[in-house]
């Protein structure tokens, strides 16, 4: 592959979204789910699929609090502090010790290499987490970027969800002692 054609590595720092920031978010309130955040989010933090996604993330942390390490985190970039999406996994690790990723970056952001940074920092925390033994993601079978965002990381294809008519998922998973970087 030709190197000139990879995007420059980005820097993210995640910033945590509490309970009230979420609710803010699934409520369309971007001024408070920016003021609760800490950090100017984007339009994209009140579209109609990430309202929905704000509020079950916000009715899980309402009932266990305890998740909030592992759930979702805007996604900040350095040094201009600009957010540029959200990542986190879908909670803390499972009883078999899974815990499933999560990224989207905000659509001006794309194609810059920050989503292969924030799965690289997810990633990260998954290995060096002793109850974490297989990080999991789900992948639509026609979203070609988060396709290639996962390739090199080590991840096996292991299934598929769905169906032709609403669509189906590749089911990808790595064992956490063997993730490096990519």
């Amino acid at each position: 592959m030709n190197n000139e054609l990879l995007p420059t590595p980005q820097r993210v720092r995640f910033v945590e979204l509490s309970e009230k920031a979420l609710r803010a978010l699934a409520d369309g309130d971007l001024a408070g789910g920016s003021a609760a955040a800490g950090v100017a989010l984007d339009e994209h933090f009140v579209g109609e699929r990430a309202r929905w996604i704000f509020g079950y993330r916000a009715d899980q942390l309402a009932r266990d609090p305890s998740a909030a390490p592992w759930t979702t985190r805007a996604a900040v970039s350095e040094p201009d502090g600009t957010v540029v999406g959200d990542a986190g996994f879908h909670g803390p690790p499972d009883e078999a010790g899974m815990v499933e990723v999560g990224f989207t970056v905000v659509p001006g952001h794309r194609r810059q290499g920050y989503a292969r940074t924030m799965l690289a920092a997810l990633l990260a925390r998954a290995a060096a987490d002793p109850g974490v033994r297989t990080v999991r993601a789900r992948i639509k079978s026609d979203n070609t970027a988060s396709l290639a965002t996962i390739a090199g990381f080590g991840f096996t294809h292991v299934g598929e969800q769905g169906n032709a008519q609403e669509g189906i998922v590749f089911v990808f998973e790595i064992p956490a002692a063997t993730i490096r970087a990519a």
